[in-house]
């Protein structure tokens, strides 16, 4: 493998998305703003590389867990606004 910039920044939004994950197992008390901004952050990574070195399943996969973390991020942010 050629550690270019696409496989570093599809490296490091696979780190934040382990990172989430982990986290959402660890943690006493989850922050969902934290964990969904993590997902999305890590999905839109891993995406932009799939841009460069193209995998059309992974590529879909990426669509979805960006779709469902922004979805989950504007609940957690609703939310927040709420209390």
């Amino acid at each position: 493998m050629h550690l270019d910039t696409a496989n570093i920044v599809g490296l490091t939004g696979s780190a934040l998305m382990v990172v989430a994950f982990a986290y959402s197992n660890l943690a006493k008390v989850m922050n969902l703003v934290l964990f969904n901004l993590l997902n999305l952050i890590g999905a839109i990574m891993l995406g932009a590389s799939l841009l460069v070195h193209f995998n059309v399943a992974s590529f879909a996969l990426e669509i979805v867990w960006a779709v469902i973390a922004l979805f989950g991020l504007g609940k957690a942010l609703i939310a927040r606004k709420r209390t």
